[in-house]
């Protein structure tokens, strides 16, 4: 057999039938005190912007004092009531003034991660600045004691290390004087050998032809 669809789609058991009574009559109870803090919210402000026989600070309190009862109540969250209730008391007092109320646009919704790229510029931002210099009395001594050890490191890691080169070139520096005193020597005893060798062949008598005799 096929059966008619269900018509009753809400609340079936009996705690939930309960729930759906009780919103019902605090819904009749919370309903008309939402309606009476926005009502005196915009006469608050309508009294502001003409002025007449009311008082425009009666007006703003009856209106304040009503958002504290609706959220008081529960009828808004008290945070809401805050909200409005800031906002108000600055439009009130703009208007009283003479100023010009600018409105203000709705929040920009951002994405996650335009809220990173964002977060990651503004700490770059932010490096960049401390790496340009310090601002205060405390960081500037701060960078220069960093910057007095830094120096120190570096002359104390500079000192063996020229010593060792200072070390390192003496005796190549007595073998360079050592070769040097020694070429000339062996230059005058080349030159003294040939001296001598021209001075032995010269002095060599030369040898007399023999003579051929014949007999007969």
């Amino acid at each position: 057999m096929a059966r008619a669809p269900r018509k009753w789609t809400g609340a079936r058991s009996p705690s939930g039938l309960k729930r759906v009574r009780s919103s019902e009559r605090r819904h009749e109870v919370l309903g008309p005190r939402r309606a009476t803090a926005k009502t005196l919210v915009r006469n608050a402000l309508e009294v502001a912007t003409s002025p007449g026989d009311l008082d425009p600070q009666v007006a703003l309190i009856a209106a304040l004092s009503a958002l504290d009862r609706a959220a008081k109540t529960g009828a808004i969250h008290p945070n809401a009531a805050a909200r409005r209730k800031s906002r108000l008391a600055i439009k009130v007092n703009d208007l009283l003034a003479g100023t010009v109320v600018v409105a203000r646009g709705k929040a920009k919704s951002v994405g996650k991660a335009q809220a990173q790229k964002a977060a990651k510029a503004r700490i770059a931002a932010g490096k960049a600045g401390k790496a340009k210099g310090a601002q205060t009395a405390a960081g500037k001594a701060r960078a220069a004691l960093s910057k007095t050890t830094r120096a120190e490191a570096a002359a104390a890691e500079a000192a063996p290390a020229a010593a060792a080169k200072t070390t390192a070139a003496k005796p190549a520096s007595k073998q360079a004087a050592s070769k040097a005193a020694a070429k000339p020597a062996k230059k005058a005893a080349t030159a003294s050998k040939a001296k001598a060798t021209m001075k032995a062949t010269t002095k060599a008598p030369a040898k007399a032809p023999a003579k051929s005799g014949t007999k007969r």
